[in-house]
């Protein structure tokens, strides 16, 4: 998304204060929400005491560890930097743009979901969605940064849950 479009969106929702705090609010309801459900869904493994709590902890942290790693080494800037648009959430991080790790971590918990229970995986994977075009209206993302983060939660996770 160029510069103008992101003009032009932040000029919309500044101009309108409640689209503008219904975005936020959207914004934090859906990455606690992915959170929690993932948070949840470890602990209720735990209790039954399912053997697949170990790979439902592994593969997100394996992603999240890497994932991390990565956008530390390429450190893309961020839509807001160097006098862009300033971004809609409060967001103050300079780099570390590439892959989006919100995005990322939604989309293997996603997964993680799915390996357990799978209709739900399917509506966690619309909520990643839903917060890849967050990240992107928001401003704090490029649309490459949550592609990429989509492609890597979900590539990684694929590979964990499923071939390995």
């Amino acid at each position: 998304m160029e510069q103008n479009s992101r003009r032009l969106l932040y000029d919309w929702f500044c101009a309108r204060p409640r689209a503008l705090t219904a975005l936020r609010l959207a914004n934090k309801t859906l990455t606690v929400l992915v959170y929690l459900v993932y948070i949840l869904l470890c602990l209720a493994l735990l209790v039954k005491r399912d053997l697949r709590l170990a790979r439902v902890l592994a593969v997100p942290a394996a992603v999240f560890l890497t994932g991390s790693w990565l956008r530390a080494k390429l450190n893309c800037p961020r839509p807001y930097e160097n006098g862009g648009v300033p971004p809609l959430f409060h967001k103050e991080t300079r780099g570390k743009s590439f892959p989006s790790r919100h995005v990322f971590c939604s989309a293997v918990i996603s997964l993680a979901v799915g390996y357990i229970l799978p209709a739900a995986g399917w509506a966690m994977a619309l909520v990643t969605v839903a917060v890849a075009l967050l990240r992107v209206i928001g401003g704090v993302h490029w649309p490459r940064d949550v592609a990429a983060g989509l492609a890597y939660g979900w590539g990684l996770g694929l590979l964990g849950f499923c071939l390995l």
